[in-house]
């Protein structure tokens, strides 16, 4: 357990690391280019070390569902809506709405056993967690939209010598 906690943090980080990347790299060659270096180079990086740590086994595909070969397909869809939900609201609320909506949609999958998982049981207290952290975005953009004003009307206080309400 100890070691899947310290993977999903490393996880965690690699991905917020990744998002700040992709939006830098966003501002220089926009979206699909971004897109396609950031899946591309994942690409290559993948193969690269899967045929150093797997050799051959690496190309034994059996025993798939056929429905599972989309997985790159919807790589396409995550990289483009991060890439522009993080230019949009900043990195900060983007991750923070990202979680929020996997944390959302894995309960959702879990509870009702799509996509081949297990069936697991939905509780009431799976429904608190996930509502609390949606309330922690919501006070985080909240709080942070007033101070944001303060600074403002200071900085145009400062500006041009006028007083605001």
């Amino acid at each position: 357990m100890i070691l899947g906690l310290i993977f999903a943090i490393i996880g965690g980080s690699l991905v917020s690391l990744q998002n700040i990347f992709n939006s830098k790299v966003n501002e220089q060659v926009g979206s699909w280019t971004t897109t396609t270096l950031v899946l591309g180079m994942g690409f290559l990086a993948s193969l690269i070390m899967g045929l150093i740590f797997e050799g051959k086994q690496l190309f034994i595909l059996q025993n798939m569902e056929p429905w599972y070969w989309i997985s790159g397909l919807i790589g396409v869809g995550v990289v483009t809506c991060i890439v522009q939900g993080t230019r949009l609201l900043g990195p900060t609320y983007a991750i923070s709405i990202i979680m929020a909506s996997q944390l959302g949609f894995a309960l959702l999958f879990d509870s009702l056993g799509w996509l081949g998982l297990d069936k697991v049981p939905f509780t009431f207290n799976q429904l608190i967690g996930v509502l609390v952290i949606i309330g922690g975005i919501v006070v985080f953009k909240l709080g942070g939209r007033s101070e944001s004003k303060v600074v403002t009307k200071t900085v145009l206080r400062h500006q041009t010598n006028q007083t605001f309400d």
